[in-house]
């Protein structure tokens, strides 16, 4: 699960400012600075909250796999039994009765540790989608602040308004990750 790629916004967010606070330019340059510092601020806790679900699904991951080698584990246990069995069976031997009991309990642990296996994975898949929406709005976030970096270096508002768009449309990835299952 590789992490987004994270854009360097830093310089454009020092011009901004510095514009705003130095320059003799018009005054929505101003407004460009305060939503590009909150639009950062936004970005920042996306990107951290698509870092922590990555880790959570690989966790989870992970978990669900060590599970799976369990399970696989009590099968391969299960079916050594199940051989004892049939070769004591095709000799004519006696089997011990406790045997079957072993096979049962091990029908019952397998049906458990697959629950668990699949919960698991549940999870992964949860926190990855997660994940992938913080990442999109992280994007958003960062291409808003680029949009309005622009509009202070052309002069034109009309960019700086494409740029609110974008992190409207981050804004939204964002309660769209906060709130999915």
């Amino acid at each position: 699960m590789p992490e987004a790629p994270e854009v360097p916004i830093e310089h454009i967010t020092e011009h901004i400012h510095h514009e705003a606070q130095h320059g003799s330019g018009p005054s929505w340059i101003m407004g460009v600075a305060l939503s590009s510092a909150l639009l950062a601020g936004l970005a920042a806790v996306s990107s951290l909250l698509a870092g922590f679900h990555a880790n959570e699904a690989m966790i989870d991951n992970i978990k669900a796999s060590n599970q799976w080698a369990y399970y696989q584990s009590k099968s391969l246990k299960k079916n050594i039994v199940e051989s004892k069995l049939e070769l004591l069976d095709v000799l004519g031997k006696p089997s011990d009765p406790k045997e079957k009991e072993r096979i049962s309990r091990y029908d019952s642990e397998m049906q458990g540790i697959q629950k668990k296996a699949e919960e698991l994975e549940h999870h992964s898949t949860a926190h990855l989608h997660k994940h992938e929406v913080f990442a999109r709005a992280v994007t958003m976030f960062q291409v808003a602040i680029a949009v309005a970096a622009i509009a202070v270096l052309v002069k034109k508002p009309l960019f700086w308004f494409v740029g609110l768009g974008f992190g409207t449309i981050g804004a939204v990835f964002t309660v769209m990750a906060w709130l999915a299952h």
